[in-house]
């Protein structure tokens, strides 16, 4: 975790209008530490929300737009100010209650919100993070997803289409018996074009885990000191060894042929069986399943090692220290894994949330109290 020479991603200043609780707010941030304190349901988390509204594009507590609008105002804004490679740049995204949103880079509007993925990086750690080990395959899926995004950006453009395609697949399956006809002539085309996004999505995870797999080993030891070994493995639906998932095309092949072999199986089900969106991300700890067999505290150094590996990852590939965003996560960790984290946060930019006033075990860092959507530097 140790943080790696070269520049940081820092965010300079976020300015919200009508979000969420905030009337009108501008938070200024330090290169270093910053900690957003205050009680429950003051405005913590939609602060910590509205930063990483730029490297996730969408609100990470699963938010629809209209639902980050001020409620009584019909439109909101987000704006942020950072620095990226030592130029000073800009983001802004406006909502509107109509549904209609634009998105600016530099004051350039995108048309897309998978040009602005990847502008911006930054690491989210939330308790929700804590049960990547032991709870169900999509949400280790979704930080497969979300990390691959931002530091390769087609690969979103590419989950974009898978799952339009699978829905469109998912919708000629239900309705089979009604239209057989129809069924027959479009079920091979889908069956097709969802092969080839998913040999991409499959190819792009195993490419991801192959690098994960070794951060997480040195992060897990260099946190716990125990002789444990994690290993990460890509589990797909393809059921084909590790290396093949870097083959396209073969893996394409795969796919396809799973889903032209087994579709009266579908049928009978109402829904695609076989695709990236049952794909999973295994993780063993000494050859044993991590889910079944390890402790609750070890599950949570794995967790906590993951989410810190992806940010070595980020910074590794893009030269640059992504933001680190932990939103009241450390209240939920014990006293080594938090000793472990405070004393590994030089060099590179965090924001944090906590309801603790005492905030001494972080150092020399920056303090904004937060109360009723304002947000007051100490």
């Amino acid at each position: 975790f140790s943080p790696k020479k070269g520049s940081s991603m820092t965010c300079k200043k976020i300015k919200l209008e009508n979000y969420r609780n905030i009337e009108s707010a501008e938070i200024e941030f330090s290169n270093g530490v910053n900690i957003l304190v205050g009680d429950n349901a003051e405005g913590k988390t939609n602060a910590l929300e509205s930063v990483y509204l730029f490297a996730l594009g969408k609100s990470f507590r699963g938010a629809k737009e209209k639902d980050l609008i001020l409620f009584g105002r019909d439109r909101a804004s987000v704006q942020m100010d950072y620095n990226a490679d030592g130029r000073d740049e800009s983001l802004e995204i406006k909502y509107s209650s109509l549904g209609r949103r634009q998105i600016y880079h530099n004051k350039v509007k995108l048309s897309k919100m998978s040009e602005l993925v990847g502008n911006f990086k930054a690491v989210l750690f939330c308790p929700e993070h804590l049960s990547l080990i032991k709870d169900g395959p999509s949400l280790r899926r979704s930080f497969l997803d979300v990390a691959i995004s931002q530091i390769r950006p087609v690969y979103m453009k590419s989950l974009q289409r898978y799952n339009i395609i699978l829905a469109n697949r998912n919708k000629l399956i239900k309705e089979a018996d009604e239209n057989r006809d129809h069924f027959r002539s479009m079920i091979d085309v889908l069956s097709y074009q969802l092969a080839c996004e998913a040999a991409n999505i499959a190819s792009a995870r195993a490419w991801y885990i192959d690098m994960l797999c070794g951060k997480v080993k040195d992060c897990f030891f260099d946190m716990t000191g125990e002789r444990e070994k994690p290993h990460l493995m890509y589990q797909g639906s393809a059921k084909e060894d590790e290396d093949a998932y870097f083959d396209v095309e073969r893996i394409k092949n795969r796919y396809y042929e799973l889903l032209t072999s087994k579709i009266e199986r579908e049928v009978a089900a109402g829904s695609t069986l076989y695709g990236t969106h049952k794909d999973d991300l295994e993780i063993e700890l000494n050859g044993k399943s991590a889910r079944i067999f390890a402790s609750q505290g070890q599950q949570r150094s794995l967790s906590l090692a993951l989410k810190l590996s992806e940010g070595q990852i980020s910074r590794d590939i893009d030269g640059k220290e992504p933001v680190y965003l932990f939103d009241d996560v450390l209240s939920e960790l014990d006293e080594g894994r938090r000793e472990y984290v405070c004393s590994n946060l030089s060099g590179r930019q965090v924001i944090l949330t906590t309801c603790e006033k005492d905030t001494s075990i972080f150092g020399d860092a920056k303090i904004i109290r937060v109360k009723g959507g304002t947000y007051v530097p100490q």
